[in-house]
Protein backbone atom coordinates (compact mmCIF):
# COMPACT_ATOMS: atom_id res chain seq x y z
CA UNK A 1 0.00 0.00 0.00
CA UNK A 2 1.33 3.41 -0.98
CA UNK A 3 1.47 6.06 2.46
CA UNK A 4 1.97 9.66 1.62
CA UNK A 5 0.67 13.32 2.83
CA UNK A 6 -1.69 15.86 1.24
CA UNK A 7 -1.36 19.50 2.25
CA UNK A 8 -3.05 22.66 1.63
CA UNK A 9 0.09 24.59 2.12
CA UNK A 10 -1.31 26.71 5.19
CA UNK A 11 -0.27 29.97 5.73
CA UNK A 12 -0.67 29.60 9.09
CA UNK A 13 0.83 27.27 12.38
CA UNK A 14 0.48 27.10 15.77
CA UNK A 15 1.04 30.62 16.42
CA UNK A 16 -1.57 32.00 13.73
CA UNK A 17 -1.66 33.37 10.29
CA UNK A 18 -0.49 36.99 11.38
CA UNK A 19 2.45 35.65 12.86
CA UNK A 20 3.46 33.75 9.56
CA UNK A 21 4.10 34.58 6.53
CA UNK A 22 4.17 33.02 3.13
CA UNK A 23 7.57 32.85 2.04
CA UNK A 24 8.38 30.30 5.33
CA UNK A 25 5.79 29.04 4.72
CA UNK A 26 6.49 27.67 1.81
CA UNK A 27 10.48 27.38 2.54
CA UNK A 28 9.34 24.76 5.08
CA UNK A 29 6.79 23.32 2.76
CA UNK A 30 9.55 21.94 0.39
CA UNK A 31 11.34 20.79 3.44
CA UNK A 32 8.78 18.82 4.32
CA UNK A 33 8.28 17.55 1.17
CA UNK A 34 12.09 16.73 0.78
CA UNK A 35 12.23 14.73 3.94
CA UNK A 36 8.89 12.97 3.53
CA UNK A 37 11.31 11.54 0.11
CA UNK A 38 14.39 11.26 2.47
CA UNK A 39 12.09 9.02 4.55
CA UNK A 40 10.50 6.70 2.14
CA UNK A 41 7.46 8.03 1.84
CA UNK A 42 5.55 7.39 -1.62
CA UNK A 43 3.22 10.02 -2.26
CA UNK A 44 2.62 13.69 -1.70
CA UNK A 45 0.19 15.50 -2.51
CA UNK A 46 -0.84 19.34 -3.15
CA UNK A 47 -4.40 20.68 -2.70
CA UNK A 48 -6.06 23.83 -4.88
CA UNK A 49 -7.50 26.25 -2.97
CA UNK A 50 -8.13 30.35 -4.03
CA UNK A 51 -8.23 31.69 0.07
CA UNK A 52 -6.18 33.55 1.93
CA UNK A 53 -5.30 30.80 4.47
CA UNK A 54 -3.47 28.80 1.57
CA UNK A 55 -0.86 29.35 -0.49
CA UNK A 56 -2.11 26.18 -3.02
CA UNK A 57 -3.95 28.29 -6.00
CA UNK A 58 -0.63 26.81 -8.18
CA UNK A 59 -0.10 23.10 -6.96
CA UNK A 60 1.68 21.99 -10.37
CA UNK A 61 4.06 25.13 -9.56
CA UNK A 62 4.76 23.80 -6.11
CA UNK A 63 5.16 20.01 -7.58
CA UNK A 64 7.61 21.50 -10.05
CA UNK A 65 9.41 22.77 -7.11
CA UNK A 66 9.35 20.13 -5.14
CA UNK A 67 10.67 18.10 -7.83
CA UNK A 68 13.72 19.37 -7.56
CA UNK A 69 14.44 18.61 -4.82
CA UNK A 70 13.29 14.48 -4.69
CA UNK A 71 14.04 11.64 -6.11
CA UNK A 72 11.28 9.06 -5.72
CA UNK A 73 8.18 10.44 -4.25
CA UNK A 74 5.10 10.60 -6.66
CA UNK A 75 4.13 14.10 -7.04
CA UNK A 76 0.57 14.98 -7.00
CA UNK A 77 -2.60 17.39 -6.95
CA UNK A 78 -4.95 16.78 -4.34
CA UNK A 79 -6.97 17.96 -5.42
CA UNK A 80 -7.13 19.56 -9.04
CA UNK A 81 -10.39 22.15 -9.28
CA UNK A 82 -10.82 20.73 -12.67
CA UNK A 83 -14.17 22.66 -13.01
CA UNK A 84 -12.31 25.89 -13.04
CA UNK A 85 -9.72 25.29 -15.17
CA UNK A 86 -8.89 24.65 -18.73
CA UNK A 87 -8.27 21.14 -19.44
CA UNK A 88 -5.52 21.63 -22.16
CA UNK A 89 -3.83 23.54 -19.82
CA UNK A 90 -3.87 21.55 -17.10
CA UNK A 91 -3.06 18.56 -18.97
CA UNK A 92 -0.03 21.01 -20.35
CA UNK A 93 1.29 22.01 -16.48
CA UNK A 94 1.44 18.42 -15.31
CA UNK A 95 2.78 16.71 -18.19
CA UNK A 96 5.37 19.24 -18.03
CA UNK A 97 5.71 18.47 -14.59
CA UNK A 98 5.54 14.56 -15.30
CA UNK A 99 8.84 15.10 -17.56
CA UNK A 100 10.81 17.59 -14.52
CA UNK A 101 10.22 15.20 -12.18
CA UNK A 102 11.16 12.23 -14.78
CA UNK A 103 7.81 10.16 -14.20
CA UNK A 104 6.39 10.75 -11.03
CA UNK A 105 3.65 13.44 -11.81
CA UNK A 106 0.11 12.45 -11.13
CA UNK A 107 -3.25 13.85 -10.74
CA UNK A 108 -6.25 14.12 -8.82
CA UNK A 109 -9.12 15.93 -9.81
CA UNK A 110 -12.72 16.98 -8.53
CA UNK A 111 -15.40 19.47 -8.62
CA UNK A 112 -13.58 20.82 -5.27
CA UNK A 113 -15.82 21.35 -1.91
CA UNK A 114 -14.88 25.22 -1.93
CA UNK A 115 -16.51 27.53 -4.21
CA UNK A 116 -14.61 30.55 -4.47
CA UNK A 117 -13.14 29.41 -7.69
CA UNK A 118 -16.17 29.67 -10.00
CA UNK A 119 -17.09 33.38 -9.10
CA UNK A 120 -12.84 34.12 -9.77
CA UNK A 121 -13.13 32.67 -12.62
CA UNK A 122 -15.66 34.04 -13.95
CA UNK A 123 -18.19 30.48 -13.87
CA UNK A 124 -21.42 29.99 -12.57
CA UNK A 125 -22.20 28.04 -9.60
CA UNK A 126 -25.37 26.33 -10.98
CA UNK A 127 -23.08 24.98 -13.70
CA UNK A 128 -21.33 23.29 -10.69
CA UNK A 129 -21.65 19.41 -11.94
CA UNK A 130 -21.76 19.76 -16.42
CA UNK A 131 -19.11 21.94 -15.78
CA UNK A 132 -16.89 19.30 -14.17
CA UNK A 133 -18.43 16.25 -16.49
CA UNK A 134 -17.35 18.13 -19.67
CA UNK A 135 -13.93 19.24 -18.70
CA UNK A 136 -12.90 15.65 -17.62
CA UNK A 137 -14.22 14.07 -20.67
CA UNK A 138 -11.87 16.56 -22.90
CA UNK A 139 -8.75 15.99 -20.06
CA UNK A 140 -9.27 12.27 -21.03
CA UNK A 141 -9.56 12.80 -24.35
CA UNK A 142 -6.18 14.77 -24.34
CA UNK A 143 -4.21 12.25 -22.17
CA UNK A 144 -5.25 9.71 -24.95
CA UNK A 145 -4.79 11.53 -27.81
CA UNK A 146 -2.03 13.04 -29.16
CA UNK A 147 -3.97 14.95 -31.84
CA UNK A 148 -7.98 16.13 -30.39
CA UNK A 149 -11.21 16.91 -31.77
CA UNK A 150 -13.49 17.48 -29.36
CA UNK A 151 -17.07 19.97 -28.96
CA UNK A 152 -18.47 21.13 -25.47
CA UNK A 153 -20.45 23.95 -23.58
CA UNK A 154 -18.41 25.53 -21.79
CA UNK A 155 -14.80 26.05 -24.19
CA UNK A 156 -14.10 26.36 -27.62
CA UNK A 157 -14.22 23.36 -29.39
CA UNK A 158 -10.86 21.45 -30.95
CA UNK A 159 -10.61 20.31 -34.26
CA UNK A 160 -7.87 17.52 -34.52
CA UNK A 161 -5.41 20.12 -32.58
CA UNK A 162 -2.35 18.97 -31.00
CA UNK A 163 -1.38 19.00 -27.38
CA UNK A 164 1.88 19.37 -26.36
CA UNK A 165 3.74 18.59 -24.39
CA UNK A 166 3.55 14.93 -24.20
CA UNK A 167 4.00 13.44 -20.59
CA UNK A 168 6.84 10.91 -19.73
CA UNK A 169 4.20 8.48 -18.58
CA UNK A 170 2.24 7.49 -21.21
CA UNK A 171 -0.83 7.41 -19.52
CA UNK A 172 -0.24 9.77 -17.41
CA UNK A 173 -2.07 8.95 -13.94
CA UNK A 174 -5.08 10.64 -13.19
CA UNK A 175 -7.35 9.92 -10.02
CA UNK A 176 -10.76 11.33 -9.30
CA UNK A 177 -11.44 13.04 -6.34
CA UNK A 178 -14.43 12.06 -4.42
CA UNK A 179 -16.53 13.55 -1.71
CA UNK A 180 -19.86 11.33 -0.40
CA UNK A 181 -21.87 11.76 -3.39
CA UNK A 182 -22.86 8.44 -5.21
CA UNK A 183 -22.87 10.47 -8.74
CA UNK A 184 -19.10 10.72 -8.39
CA UNK A 185 -18.49 7.24 -7.57
CA UNK A 186 -20.96 5.63 -10.42
CA UNK A 187 -19.38 8.16 -12.74
CA UNK A 188 -15.36 7.12 -11.56
CA UNK A 189 -16.74 3.37 -11.75
CA UNK A 190 -17.66 4.08 -15.66
CA UNK A 191 -14.58 6.23 -16.30
CA UNK A 192 -12.47 3.04 -15.16
CA UNK A 193 -10.37 6.07 -13.16
CA UNK A 194 -8.79 5.38 -9.96
CA UNK A 195 -10.46 6.53 -6.90
CA UNK A 196 -9.36 8.77 -3.61
CA UNK A 197 -12.14 8.75 -1.34
CA UNK A 198 -12.39 11.83 1.01
CA UNK A 199 -12.87 10.69 4.49
CA UNK A 200 -12.76 13.72 6.66
CA UNK A 201 -15.18 12.64 9.24
CA UNK A 202 -17.47 9.77 10.52
CA UNK A 203 -16.86 5.83 9.82
CA UNK A 204 -15.04 4.87 7.48
CA UNK A 205 -16.72 1.86 6.88
CA UNK A 206 -20.25 3.27 6.15
CA UNK A 207 -18.71 4.33 2.38
CA UNK A 208 -18.03 0.73 1.75
CA UNK A 209 -21.99 0.84 -0.64
CA UNK A 210 -20.15 3.75 -2.46
CA UNK A 211 -17.50 2.13 -3.06
CA UNK A 212 -19.29 -0.77 -3.99
CA UNK A 213 -21.19 1.65 -6.50
CA UNK A 214 -18.26 2.14 -8.03
CA UNK A 215 -16.22 -1.01 -8.41
CA UNK A 216 -19.90 -2.46 -9.79
CA UNK A 217 -20.04 0.37 -12.10
CA UNK A 218 -16.53 0.01 -13.28
CA UNK A 219 -17.52 -3.67 -13.81
CA UNK A 220 -20.83 -2.93 -16.02
CA UNK A 221 -18.58 -1.14 -17.95
CA UNK A 222 -15.94 -3.41 -18.78
CA UNK A 223 -13.23 -2.32 -16.61
CA UNK A 224 -11.03 -5.03 -14.82
CA UNK A 225 -10.51 -4.96 -11.31
CA UNK A 226 -7.04 -4.32 -11.07
CA UNK A 227 -8.01 -0.85 -12.92
CA UNK A 228 -10.48 0.14 -10.37
CA UNK A 229 -8.32 1.19 -7.63
CA UNK A 230 -9.17 2.59 -4.04
CA UNK A 231 -7.21 5.39 -1.90
CA UNK A 232 -8.42 6.76 1.30
CA UNK A 233 -7.77 10.60 2.58
CA UNK A 234 -7.96 11.66 6.18
CA UNK A 235 -7.23 13.20 8.54
CA UNK A 236 -4.30 12.12 11.03
CA UNK A 237 -0.73 12.44 12.71
CA UNK A 238 1.28 10.22 14.20
CA UNK A 239 2.76 10.31 17.60
CA UNK A 240 5.36 8.75 19.36
CA UNK A 241 2.33 7.18 21.67
CA UNK A 242 -1.23 7.89 21.18
CA UNK A 243 -1.32 10.25 24.08
CA UNK A 244 1.09 12.34 22.85
CA UNK A 245 -0.14 12.57 18.59
CA UNK A 246 -3.40 13.60 20.59
CA UNK A 247 -2.09 15.63 22.81
CA UNK A 248 -0.26 17.83 20.18
CA UNK A 249 -3.15 17.65 17.16
CA UNK A 250 -6.44 18.01 19.36
CA UNK A 251 -5.91 21.71 20.79
CA UNK A 252 -4.91 23.78 18.01
CA UNK A 253 -7.35 21.36 16.07
CA UNK A 254 -10.52 22.08 18.17
CA UNK A 255 -9.42 25.82 17.52
CA UNK A 256 -9.73 25.62 13.86
CA UNK A 257 -12.85 23.63 13.61
CA UNK A 258 -14.42 26.44 15.44
CA UNK A 259 -13.48 29.16 14.17
CA UNK A 260 -12.69 31.05 10.76
CA UNK A 261 -13.49 28.83 7.84
CA UNK A 262 -15.37 26.29 9.95
CA UNK A 263 -17.54 28.99 11.48
CA UNK A 264 -17.97 30.25 8.17
CA UNK A 265 -19.47 27.17 6.90
CA UNK A 266 -21.47 26.40 9.70
CA UNK A 267 -20.10 23.45 11.53
CA UNK A 268 -20.76 22.48 15.13
CA UNK A 269 -17.89 23.70 17.29
CA UNK A 270 -15.40 20.80 17.47
CA UNK A 271 -15.50 18.91 21.66
CA UNK A 272 -13.30 16.32 23.25
CA UNK A 273 -16.13 13.70 22.68
CA UNK A 274 -16.53 14.06 19.35
CA UNK A 275 -13.00 13.93 18.78
CA UNK A 276 -12.80 11.10 20.65
CA UNK A 277 -15.03 9.50 18.54
CA UNK A 278 -13.32 9.91 15.21
CA UNK A 279 -10.15 8.91 16.92
CA UNK A 280 -11.49 5.61 17.87
CA UNK A 281 -11.58 1.93 15.97
CA UNK A 282 -14.71 3.03 13.93
CA UNK A 283 -13.70 6.92 13.37
CA UNK A 284 -12.10 8.19 10.58
CA UNK A 285 -9.35 9.71 11.83
CA UNK A 286 -5.71 8.33 11.34
CA UNK A 287 -4.53 9.71 15.05
CA UNK A 288 -2.16 7.50 17.57
CA UNK A 289 0.96 5.85 17.74
CA UNK A 290 2.32 4.01 14.31
CA UNK A 291 1.46 0.54 15.86
CA UNK A 292 -2.40 2.03 16.71
CA UNK A 293 -2.27 4.12 13.24
CA UNK A 294 -1.45 0.86 11.04
CA UNK A 295 -4.02 -1.24 12.30
CA UNK A 296 -6.31 1.49 11.50
CA UNK A 297 -5.31 1.55 7.97
CA UNK A 298 -5.84 -2.41 7.69
CA UNK A 299 -8.88 -2.14 9.32
CA UNK A 300 -10.07 1.07 7.32
CA UNK A 301 -8.69 -1.26 3.84
CA UNK A 302 -10.76 -4.10 4.90
CA UNK A 303 -13.99 -2.36 5.43
CA UNK A 304 -13.50 -0.69 1.81
CA UNK A 305 -12.76 -4.36 0.22
CA UNK A 306 -9.37 -3.23 -0.01
CA UNK A 307 -7.37 0.29 -1.03
CA UNK A 308 -4.17 0.92 -2.78
CA UNK A 309 -3.19 4.20 -1.13
CA UNK A 310 -3.67 6.31 2.02
CA UNK A 311 -2.30 10.33 2.41
CA UNK A 312 -2.79 12.26 5.55
CA UNK A 313 -3.88 15.26 5.96
CA UNK A 314 -2.91 17.31 9.01
CA UNK A 315 -3.04 21.03 8.09
CA UNK A 316 -6.24 21.50 9.68
CA UNK A 317 -4.64 21.35 13.59
CA UNK A 318 -2.17 24.54 12.43
CA UNK A 319 0.71 22.26 13.71
CA UNK A 320 4.54 24.11 13.74
CA UNK A 321 6.90 22.73 11.10
CA UNK A 322 8.77 20.69 13.99
CA UNK A 323 5.74 18.69 14.54
CA UNK A 324 4.80 17.73 11.00
CA UNK A 325 8.23 16.88 10.40
CA UNK A 326 8.34 14.13 13.27
CA UNK A 327 5.10 12.54 11.99
CA UNK A 328 5.82 12.78 8.16
CA UNK A 329 9.26 10.50 9.63
CA UNK A 330 7.32 8.28 11.78
CA UNK A 331 5.10 7.74 9.22
CA UNK A 332 7.55 7.38 6.93
CA UNK A 333 9.88 4.86 8.85
CA UNK A 334 7.34 3.03 11.05
CA UNK A 335 3.65 3.33 9.76
CA UNK A 336 4.37 2.49 5.97
CA UNK A 337 6.93 -0.83 6.93
CA UNK A 338 3.78 -2.01 9.27
CA UNK A 339 1.44 -1.68 6.96
CA UNK A 340 3.29 -3.41 4.14
CA UNK A 341 5.11 -5.64 6.36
Amino acid sequence: MEIGIDSFVARFNSEGADTYNSKDAMRELLDRIAYADEVGLDIFGIGEHHRKEFLDSAPHVILAAAAGRTKRIRLTSAVNVLSAQDPVRTFQNFATLDLVSQGRAEMVVGRGSFIEAYPLFGLNLEDYDDLFAEKLDLLLKIRDNEFVTWKGKFRPAMNNQPVYPRPLQDPLPIWLGVGGTPESFVRAGVLGLPLMVAIIGGETHRFAPLVDLYREAGKRAGHSPDKLKVGLHSMGYVGRTTEEAIDIFYPNFAVSMSTGIAKERGWPPMTRGRFDAQVGPQGAFLIGSPEEVAEKIKRHSEALGGIVRVTFQMDAANLSHENLMKSIELIGTKVSPLVNK
